[in-house]
Parts: structure tokens; sequence; C-alpha cells
């Protein structure tokens, strides 16, 4: 079989190519804006399954240098972590700290679910988490970011089932949403309705809600060089819990350098180029999950197929159930309950941009529900990414 070697810079190109594939593929299918499926994740995908039809019939494989993707990932959570303002949290405190509770608790239970029934097919318990919270909640990042990981530590497969099950929970979690924040509304005959404190609180389009700022080549700079800075400072964090034997990504040190940085600056007055900051975290983003997405070795899901459609069909009942008897519930039964209902679908099988296209299609059809609004970007786009790490990482140190 013919091998090709790519180096960093040649892999760092094809899944640039690749990338302006997955665009134009998803400017052109309605389904995949839909269901708010990356670019990178489309293009790399039919490189992946390209691949998968050269090595199955002997023809050719491909082999990459992997290091620019693991700085770009770095670089993007590093990103994340510049929009955990305590100060923006305390604008609307209650029903954010409850609606990131309620999802903390779904992080818990999607893990326990997925070690658990690992288990009944005699998979590592770790496995059982890329089918878990790291691709449902954490989305193809996270999946991105701890399969390696779990590689390390002798997981085979680990990344590649991650990875699959993310780009299934993308799916299922927009087909779900909508649906079930439509027939709640219907059930309960619910109205909106907008109270000058709601009203207060906005629609950010993102987490980062600051005045206008520009985008030119001094901010984009700047912000590059607060993400540098952050992630080099974490990895001194990192490395200081692997002393005592607590195993993080690399990337969560960077992720609580940059939070902290954040809200130094906020009680100093000072303001940070956050809107370059989101520009340059979904840049790398970008970088990241073309590389990611396009070294996957789809060959090594063959033997795990069943338990991957078992787990993954007991996660996505789960999912219904606690959004629609739990969150529904316990964010008051209302019109923004509703609407909240179907964003958690969104963030917790898939990604926050699924929760937000879930929101929008509610919004457009029966009216604005500015609390879920500001409420459901916070908690998915920065809070839910701390929690859930940080549950990973506790589940992780139990299965070693």
């Amino acid at each position: 079989m013919l091998t090709i070697e790519l180096d960093m810079l040649q892999t760092a190109a094809l899944a640039m190519i690749l990338f302006l594939i997955g665009r134009f593929t998803v400017s052109h299918v309605a389904f995949f804006q839909r269901c708010c499926i990356p670019a990178p994740v489309i293009g790399g995908l039919i490189f992946a399954i390209l691949h998968l039809v050269t090595y199955q019939t002997g023809i050719l494989t491909f082999t990459f240098d992997e290091t620019l993707k693991t700085a770009f990932m770095d670089f993007f959570f590093t990103s994340v972590g510049f929009g955990a303002s305590i100060k923006l949290l305390k604008k609307g405190a209650w029903p954010v700290i409850l609606f990131l509770i309620l999802a903390t608790i779904l992080v818990t239970i999607q893990n326990l679910v997925g070690v658990g029934l690992s288990g009944l097919f005699g998979l590592d318990g770790r496995l059982g988490l890329c089918m878990s919270s790291i691709p449902l909640v954490g989305g193809h990042g996270t999946s991105a970011s701890f399969g390696p990981l779990f590689e390390g530590m002798g997981v085979e497969s680990a990344t590649t089932v991650a990875v699959a099950c993310a780009t299934y929970g993308l799916v299922a979690g927009s087909l779900m949403g909508g649906p079930l924040g439509r027939w709640k509304i219907k059930k309960y005959n619910l109205k909106p309705l907008v109270t000058e404190e709601s009203a207060d609180l906005g629609e950010p389009e993102t987490v980062y809600q600051t005045k206008s700022e520009m985008l030119n080549s001094d901010t984009f700079l700047s912000a590059f060089v607060l993400i540098i800075i952050a992630t080099g400072l974490g990895t001194y964090v990192t490395n200081a819990f692997a002393a005592i034997n607590i195993t993080l990504p690399v990337y969560i040190g960077g992720m609580l350098v940059a939070l902290v940085i954040r809200n130094i600056a906020d009680l100093m007055g000072k303001e940070l180029p956050l809107k370059a900051i989101d520009v340059a975290g979904n840049t790398s983003l970008n970088v990241f999950l073309g590389i990611a997405l396009m070294t996957l070795m789809l060959w090594q899901l063959a033997a795990l197929a069943v338990p991957i459609v078992v787990i993954l069909a007991v996660q996505t009942l789960l999912m219904y159930l606690y959004a629609s008897f739990v969150v529904f519930r316990a964010m008051g039964k209302d019109y923004e309950a509703a609407v909240m209902t179907a964003a958690i679908c969104g963030f917790g099988m898939g990604a926050t941009p699924n929760a937000m296209a879930n929101m929008l299609a509610i919004k457009n059809q029966y009216g604005p529900a500015p609390k879920a609004f500001f409420v459901v970007p916070l908690v998915g786009g920065m809070f839910i990414d701390f929690t859930n790490s940080a549950i990973i990482t506790v589940f992780t140190n139990l299965l070693s």
C-alpha cells in the first residue's frame, strides 16, 4: 500500500482546503445549515470517508503531523476562558445558575450512563465517556481534545468514537429541540411575556457583551497575544495538577488563566479586545477541527458499531426525557422555559450554535424570549465548558 506522509504545514494546508470544500457544501445544503454542522466537520468527514475507502481497498493511506492541531486546540479553549465574566454572570445570576446546575446534572448522568453501558459491552469505561458528555455536551472540540488524551492512556479508537458521536449529536440535538419546544408551547398554550427586567437582559449574539469594537490588525494582534500568553502560563497550571496525580487536558490551564485575566480586567475597569478574542478563538477552532476530522481513522469504528448505536440511543432518550420533564419544570413551565427546553437539547446533544438555532426557530414563530437568549449563551457558551471538563476529569481519574 502506498503511504503519503504530510508534514505539519502540509497537514494544515490540506485541512484548510477541506474547510473550503465544507463551507461550500454547507452553503448549498439546507439540512447542514439547519443542523448547524460546522464546515470543517463536513470537509473533514468527506476526506475521512475517502481515506477509509482507499485504506480498506489497499490502495493508499496517509500519515499526518498533527502538531498544529494541538496548538490551535489550546488557543480555542483558552479563548473560551476569556468569556467567563463573573460581572456578567451577576446581571441575571439565578436563572443562569439554575440552568447551569441542570446542565451539570445532565453531564453527570450522561457519563454515568455511558460508563455503565460500556461496562456491559466489556469496554473500557473511558471509551464510554467518549459516548457521553465529551461528544454530546462538549461537541467536536472536546472530543478531539480528550480523544488523544485517552489514546495516550491506551484507550484505542477514543478520538474516532468521540468525534463520530459528536457528529450524531449535532443532528439529533437539532432535530429534537425545536419540535419539543413547540410541543410544550402548544400543549400548555404558552405566550411570550416580556417584563422590564427580562427585556433589560437583551439578546446577546455571543457571550461577549462589549461596546462597539473595531476589528483591525492591532486588536486582532492583541487578542492573539493574550491567548498565547494565557495558553503558555496555563501549562504550568496543568503541570501542577499532574504533579499531584490529577489528569487534566492541557487546555484547562489556559482556560483558567484566561478566566483570571478577564475578571481582573473587569475589576480594574479595563477593556479587553473580547470581540477580537472571539474571532481568534473561532478561527483557531476551525483550523483545529479541520485537522482533527480529516485525520480520523473510520475503520476503527467497525468493531464498536453495536455499542455505539445502543449507547447513543439511550443517551438520546435520556436527553428527551430530561429536557421535557426536568428542565421545563425547573425553569418555570412558562414560555421562556419551553424555549430553554429546546435549547438544552441543542447543546446537551450538540453545541451552543445548535441551541441558538433551536431558540431562534421558536422565537421567529412565537415571539421573543429575552431571558432564554441571555441564559443559554452564558451557560452553553462558557460556563458548561468548565463544569463539563471538571466532571470528565473526575471520571477519568476514577477510571484510570
